[in-house]
C-alpha cells in the first residue's frame, strides 16, 4: 500500500533555498532559439521579447533542493499490505509486502463485506464447509463467496460446519472457485475487508441507494424486530439505522450492544423514504481505533451541543449571575439528546413543577424526533410527576426499573434524569445514591433551598440560591430560559409559562411581575391564576400520570377553545371543593399569639378536613393560610396544618428557615424520625406518630424565637 508523502507532497524533494539561474544568469531570457522548432507567432514574440529561459521558466532563479528524507526521494510512502510496517527495499515496494511477511505463510479471512472481486487465485483462505455432494465439498469463504473442493482433491471428507483452509487454485468463468484443501500448522491470519472510503451518516443520502458504504460510530440503540435487528449508529454526521438480518426475529451480532464502537460495511437502502444501511459486516472496534472514533464523534457533539447564549425574556440580576450554570445544564441536556441517551424528566406535581417540565419538554422533543426519527419520543423520553417536593425512593425505583427493562428490550443506555422543581435537598440523596449505582446521570433545575451534599451526585445544578437569590425566582422561570437556550424556536410558545409558575407558587419576586407583564397582552392575571389552579386540580386526579394532552390544553398549547372551556370547568370544580374544605376547616382552626408577636394558626387536617379529595393537606393549609393572612393584614402569620405524622407550614412576615429548623429538630429530638424541608418560609416536616406532640411543641418554640419582618 502506498500514499503520498506528507512532507514533500509527492515531489520527492524539498526546496531549501533559491539561487541565480546558471543558464540565463538571472535574466529569465534565453540567448538562443531553434527557429526550426517554433511557429511564426513564437518567432515574432522572440524577436520582440526574447524567449523564457527553459531552466528557470523565466523566473531568473532556481530552487536549491535536497532529496526528501521521509520518502527517500520517491514521493510516496510504502507500507506492507499485510502488517502495515514501513517498506524501504525496492523489491518489497513492487510487491507491497515486507520481507518478513513474504517469508511467512498467510491465510486470509474474508470479511462479510467482501465479494468475489476480493478473492485472488493462488492465495489461502479460511472457510466453512456448507454442504457435501458426491462430486465434492462446498466451502463458504464468507456468506457471499462459495467454492468447490472437487472429490479428487479430498481425502477424508470433512463434516458440515467444519472449519478448513483452502487454496484458490483457479477462478473459473461465472465466478466458480476451484478449491484445494490445505493442512497448515504454522500460519498467520489476515482479516481482509473491502476497501471502501469512510463515510459519515450526514454524507449518506437517498441518491446513494444501492451503493456500498463504510461507517464508524457508536451503537446508541439495538432494537429487535420480528425480522432484522436494527442498530442505530451515531457518528459525527448524525444518526443512521442499520439493519442486520440473521433469521426472522433472531438477534444479529449478539456480542454488540449499545455504547460500543463499531465499523459497519453495508448497502444503502431506503425504508419509508429514509436512508437505512443493510449490514454486510459489523466489527467491534477496540483499543486505539475505538478511542479515535469516540474522540472524533465527541468533538462534533461538543460543537453541536453548544447552547444559544441569548438574552433572557426579562431583566433579572439573579438569572444573569446564574446564567453560566443554566448554560451548562442546557448543554448537558443537548449532549444527552445528541448521544441518544434516554431522558427522564421528573417534576413536582404542582403548577410550578408542571410548567417547568413542559417548558423543557417543548424544547427537547423536536430535537429528539429530528435525531431519532418519528418514534424516538416513545423510546427516548418520559415525563413523570413526583408527589413530594423531592426525589422519593418510590420515584427512583420506578425509574431504574423502567430503564433496565428498556435496556434489555431495546438495547438502550441508562437515562439522564432531569429533576425540576425538586432535587436540591438532602432528602433527595438516598434516591440519588441508588441512581448512581446504575451509572445514571442527573441534572437539577430547582428553587428550593439547596444542600451542598447533593452536588456530588449531579452533573449540573441551577438554583437561584447559588448566586444569592431565593425561591421567588421559580423553577418555571429558570426552566423556560434553559429551554430557550436548548431550542430558541420555542420561545413564543412557552413565554407565558413563567407567569403561570409565578402565580401558582405565589412568588413576590420582581421577576414575577415582569413575566406577568410580558404576556399581559395575551392573558390577564385572573386567567394566569386560573391556569395554575387548573393544573393543581387536574394533577391531583392524574396522580402519577403525566397527563400530556390534558396538561397541554390547560396551558393553551393546543386548541384555544378547548383550553378556555376546560380551564373554566376545572376552576369551577376546584373552587367549589376548596370552599367546601374551607367551610369545614376554618371553623376548627385554633389561633394564638406567640411571644414574638406571630399569630400562630393550627389546624388538625387529619380530623377536621376532608380526606382523599381535593385540596390535599398541603394545599388545604395554604388556602387556610391565605384567608387568615387577609384577616390579619400587616401582621406576621404562621399556619400549621398537621396530621398523625406530618406538618405543613405556611408563613408570612416571619424570617423562617424551614430547612434549618428541620435539621435542628432532627439533631435535638432523637427517636422522633424528623425529616422534611422545602423553601425557607414554606415547607413540610415528617416525624413518627408517637412523637407528634413533642415535635409540634418544639417546632412552636422555634417559631416563637424567630425574628419577624413587621
Amino acid at each position: 500500500m502506498s500514499k503520498e508523502c506528507p512532507d514533500c507532497h509527492g515531489r520527492g524533494y524539498e526546496a531549501i533555498s533559491t539561487d541565480v539561474c546558471p543558464q540565463c544568469k538571472g535574466k529569465g531570457k534565453s540567448k538562443a532559439i531553434d527557429f526550426m522548432k517554433i511557429s511564426e507567432k513564437d518567432i515574432d514574440s522572440f524577436l520582440k521579447n526574447g524567449a523564457a529561459c527553459e531552466k528557470c521558466k523565466g523566473k531568473g532563479v532556481i530552487e536549491v533542493t535536497k532529496s526528501c528524507e521521509t520518502c527517500q526521494g520517491l514521493g510516496k510512502i510504502y507500507t506492507c499490505k499485510v502488517c502495515g510496517v514501513r517498506i524501504s527495499e525496492p523489491g518489497d515496494m513492487e510487491e507491497e509486502i515486507c520481507d518478513s511477511c513474504s517469508r511467512s505463510q498467510y491465510v486470509y479471512a474474508l470479511d462479510e463485506s467482501c465479494d468475489l472481486k476480493d478473492v485472488e487465485a493462488g492465495k489461502l483462505y479460511h472457510g466453512i464447509v456448507s454442504s457435501t455432494a458426491s462430486f465434492g465439498v462446498f466451502v463458504d469463504l464468507n456468506p457471499h463467496v462459495r467454492g468447490l473442493m472437487h472429490s479428487s482433491n479430498v481425502g477424508v471428507p470433512p463434516e458440515v460446519r467444519d472449519a478448513v483452509i483452502v487454496l484458490v487454485k483457479t477462478i473459473k468463468a461465472g465466478g466458480k472457485l476451484d478449491l484445494i484443501p490445505k493442512t497448515i500448522t504454522k500460519y498467520e491470519t489476515i482479516e481482509l475487508e473491502k476497501e471502501l472510503p469512510l463515510k459519515n451518516s450526514g454524507e449518506i443520502d437517498p441518491i446513494m441507494k444501492g451503493r456500498l458504504v463504510r461507517i464508524e460510530g457508536e451503537v446508541i440503540q439495538v432494537k429487535q424486530t420480528s425480522g432484522p435487528t436494527i442498530f442505530t449508529i451515531s457518528d459525527e454526521g448524525g444518526f443512521v439505522p442499520c439493519a442486520a438480518f440473521e433469521s426472522a426475529g433472531k438477534r444479529s451480532y449478539p456480542h454488540i450492544d449499545a455504547g460500543m464502537i463499531v465499523s459497519i460495511t453495508g448497502e444503502v437502502t431506503l425504508r419509508d423514504d429514509q436512508v437505512q444501511i443493510e449490514v454486510m459486516s459489523m466489527k467491534l472496534l477496540t483499543g486505539e481505533k475505538e478511542v479515535a472514533v469516540r474522540a472524533r464523534v465527541e468533538k462534533v457533539i461538543e460543537e453541536k451541543a453548544a447552547p444559544a447564549n441569548i438574552p433572557f425574556l426579562i431583566e433579572s440580576d439573579i438569572m444573569e449571575k446564574l446564567k453560566p450554570r443554566m448554560l451548562h445544564v442546557a448543554k448537558e441536556i443537548k449532549k444527552a439528546i445528541l448521544h441518544s441517551t434516554p431522558i427522564v424528566l421528573r417534576h413536582h406535581a404542582d403548577a410550578d413543577g408542571i410548567t417547568s417540565a413542559i417548558a423543557i419538554e417543548r424544547a427537547i422533543l423536536p430535537l429528539i424526533t429530528e435525531i431519532g426519527g418519528a418514534d424516538a419520543e416513545y423510546y427516548f423520553y418520559k415525563r413523570a410527576p413526583s408527589k413530594a417536593p423531592f426525589y422519593e425512593l418510590a420515584d427512583v425505583t420506578r425509574d431504574i426499573s423502567f430503564a433496565l427493562e428498556d435496556s434489555s428490550r431495546h438495547g438502550q443506555k441508562m437515562p439522564l434524569v432531569i429533576l425540576v422543581d425538586n432535587g436540591s435537598t438532602e432528602e433527595d440523596v438516598p434516591s440519588m445514591r441508588q441512581a448512581q449505582v446504575y451509572g445514571i446521570d442527573m441534572l437539577v433545575i430547582d428553587h428550593h433551598h439547596p444542600d451542598d451534599i447533593v452536588d456530588q451526585y449531579l452533573i449540573g445544578h441551577a438554583n437561584p440560591a447559588h448566586v444569592g437569590g431565593d425561591f421567588g425566582v421559580t423553577a418555571g422561570m429558570l426552566c423556560v430560559e434553559v429551554a430557550r437556550m436548548i431550542n430558541p424556536n420555542v420561545s413564543d410558545v412557552i413565554k407565558h409559562l413563567p407567569a403561570v409558575s409565578a402565580v401558582g407558587d405565589r412568588s413576590e419576586a420582581p421577576e414575577a411581575g415582569r413575566y406577568i407583564s410580558l404576556v399581559s397582552d395575551r392573558y390577564t392575571l385572573k386567567e394566569l391564576k386560573e391556569m395554575a389552579l387548573a393544573l393543581d386540580y387536574e394533577q391531583f386526579w392524574l396522580k402519577f400520570s403525566s397527563g400530556k394532552g390534558i396538561i397541554d390544553d390547560i396551558l393553551d398549547l393546543g386548541d384555544h377553545d378547548i383550553h378556555t372551556n376546560l380551564v373554566s370547568l376545572l376552576c369551577e370544580q376546584a373552587n367549589t371543593m376548596i370552599q367546601e374544605q374551607l367551610d369545614t376547616c376554618l371553623f376548627n382552626v385554633k389561633s394564638h399569639k406567640l411571644a414574638n408577636g406571630v399569630i400562630m394558626n393550627v389546624l388538625d387536617v387529619e380530623n377536621y378536613a376532608q380526606k382523599f379529595t381535593f385540596p390535599p393537606p398541603g394545599k388545604t393549609s395554604g388556602e387556610v393560610h391565605d384567608v387568615l393572612t387577609k384577616r390579619n393584614p400587616n401582621k406576621p402569620v404562621v399556619t400549621l396544618g398537621y396530621g398523625p405524622d406530618f406538618a405543613v407550614i405556611r408563613s408570612k412576615g416571619v424570617l423562617m428557615n424551614i430547612p434549618r429548623i428541620v435539621r435542628e429538630l432532627r439533631e435535638e429530638m432523637k427517636g422522633a424520625g424528623v425529616s422534611g424541608g422545602g423553601h425557607l418560609v414554606v415547607g413540610s416536616i415528617k416525624f413518627v406518630e408517637g412523637m407528634r406532640t413533642q415535635v409540634l411543641s418544639r417546632l412552636t418554640e422555634k417559631i416563637a424565637s424567630t425574628e419577624v419582618e413587621y
